[in-house]
């Protein structure tokens, strides 16, 4: 006879509904960025702060917490305890926020994104500061209360909404260890492509074909059309839930890779959230471990897989019908145009070699941002110093392609950034396994058989979703927790070998 878990079962109820509510509210968000005219923005921003406080409410119901305490104390499986975890989680988060945090923080941040999307082109700094101040305020606050609820810091309780576990003591040494190699890492690369001969695509480049080509590239990835679709936003992302995957990238006539290679990374996104266990979906067991863990799909996609000579090999010929054929398009030049380190001020641009100065710049701004050691006016002069320092770039009165340039800020989404490199560093451990386990793995890549890649990221990553914590996911899947000498050494492999 089953044992009964009256408690967890009611439980499971509620984030049931928290799932479906969770939905709409996503596929709401989706629209906001893709197809929504800008003069709705007011009551859609209206819509998803009442959304938000629906759902804030049903994790905050007083009813709750005598409900988890209870069903820590019956017979659960396994999976059940560790989704009993996760709701305490969510829930000891979301009491430590009033429903008017909640509510106010929808309006900002839907106010400033909706601005920023043509602040930034007018290169409109002043204009956006004023918009970004209340939702800075607001994320300070946020930063105070769970700081006060989990004994954190104020920056590492932002970020442990992203990435659980992770500590800004943890980021500073690894951070700084990549700041002493990455520097002579990019000179020698640089020295090394500057003796390559380079053919560049001569363009314009249809949006049709390149929207074509995209979507060929997707389902060669296996990205599933039944449970998902692509369109176009001011900033590429991944949303939807498992069941309907929202993602979308932006073109430009006069580059094709941009596109192509966003989307690509997108796609390791939505493969992650289209595997998750299915019977799971509705609790948060079945969610995605972490952001860096999201990241890390991505990226395995876009960088370790992207980067690879047997995937452009194979990417190769779809270009050509794509676009026609040009001298560009040979598969070894496609591959160096693909390869090239070049330091520049847009992050979505760069290459993965400068990548991490990207995000170790925003790092280190952030963070005293929200510890409330410099404010916004400050942000131009520092960003300005370490571009120059990091990556020799000048962005003197660039506002678009300096602090405007990404839509996390005006989103509130204080402490993410660090998860792109730490998820730059998970993907190259999980090849460091895949490669341990599969000696045969690049010579199966270079004939054109990704299989092996996907069979192994679904049965190590996708499948696992939220049952360990991240430590003890990693341990299971490679043999150890996070290891950024794998990164490094796939940077050198790739580039210097």
């Amino acid at each position: 006879m089953k044992p009964t878990t009256p408690s967890y079962d009611e439980l499971a109820g509620t984030w049931t509904r928290i799932h479906h509510f969770s939905h709409l509210q996503s596929i709401a968000g989706w629209d906001q960025a893709a197809n929504m005219p800008p003069k709705g923005n007011e009551a859609r921003a209206a819509a998803l702060a009442e959304m938000a406080a629906l759902i804030h409410r049903l994790r905050t119901d007083p009813r709750l917490g005598h409900q988890l305490a209870t069903a820590e104390q019956e017979p659960l499986t396994a999976l059940q305890r560790a989704n009993l975890r996760e709701m305490q989680r969510q829930w000891r988060a979301s009491n430590a926020l009033p429903e008017r945090l909640v509510q106010q923080q929808q309006l900002a941040t839907s106010r400033c994104e909706h601005a920023w999307r043509s602040q930034r082109p007018a290169n409109d700094w002043a204009g956006f500061v004023e918009n970004l101040r209340p939702v800075l305020a607001l994320a300070r606050e946020e930063a105070g209360l769970l700081s006060a609820q989990t004994g954190l810091s104020k920056y590492d309780a932002m970020m442990d909404r992203f990435e659980p576990g992770m500590t800004s003591a943890q980021l500073d040494s690894v951070f700084g260890e990549v700041r002493q190699w990455l520097p002579g890492l990019i000179r020698d690369v640089r020295a090394r492509q500057a003796s390559e001969t380079v053919v560049n695509p001569v363009g314009p480049f249809a949006v049709h074909a390149q929207k074509a080509l995209c979507d060929e590239v997707m389902r060669m990835l296996g990205f599933d059309f039944e449970a998902g679709r692509l369109d176009v936003s001011a900033h590429p992302f991944c949303g939807g839930v498992p069941e309907d995957v929202r993602m979308t990238t932006r073109f430009r006539e006069d580059d094709f890779l941009g596109s192509l290679m966003g989307t690509v990374h997108e796609t390791g996104h939505g493969r992650y959230e289209q595997n998750l266990p299915r019977d799971w979906l509705g609790q948060p067991v079945a969610h995605a471990r972490s952001m860096a863990l999201h990241e890390s799909q991505s990226l395995s996609f876009e960088m370790q897989l992207g980067g690879h000579p047997g995937f452009v090999h194979r990417l190769a010929p779809l270009v050509v019908r794509a676009f026609g054929n040009q001298p560009a398009f040979e598969a070894q030049n496609l591959h160096r145009l693909m390869t090239r380190v070049k330091p520049g001020p847009i992050r979505v641009d760069a290459d993965e070699v400068t990548y991490p100065a990207h995000i170790i710049l925003r790092y280190e701004i952030e963070r005293p941002l929200i510890e409330g050691d410099i404010e916004p006016e400050d942000v131009p002069a520092l960003w300005d110093a370490k571009m120059m320092e990091l990556l020799g770039v000048d962005t003197r009165g660039n506002y678009k392609d300096g602090p405007m340039q990404d839509v996390h800020w005006p989103q509130a989404l204080f402490g993410y950034f660090p998860c792109y490199s730490l998820g730059a560093m998970y993907a190259a451990q999980w090849f460091a396994a895949m490669r341990r386990a599969l000696p045969d793995l690049d010579a199966r890549m270079g004939g054109g058989d990704l299989a092996p890649v996907f069979d192994w990221l679904r049965d190590h990553i996708w499948s696992q979703a939220s049952l360990w914590t991240t430590d003890e996911l990693a341990v299971r899947a490679s043999g150890e927790a996070l290891n950024p000498a794998h990164f490094k050494a796939h940077l050198e492999a790739r580039y210097l070998g």
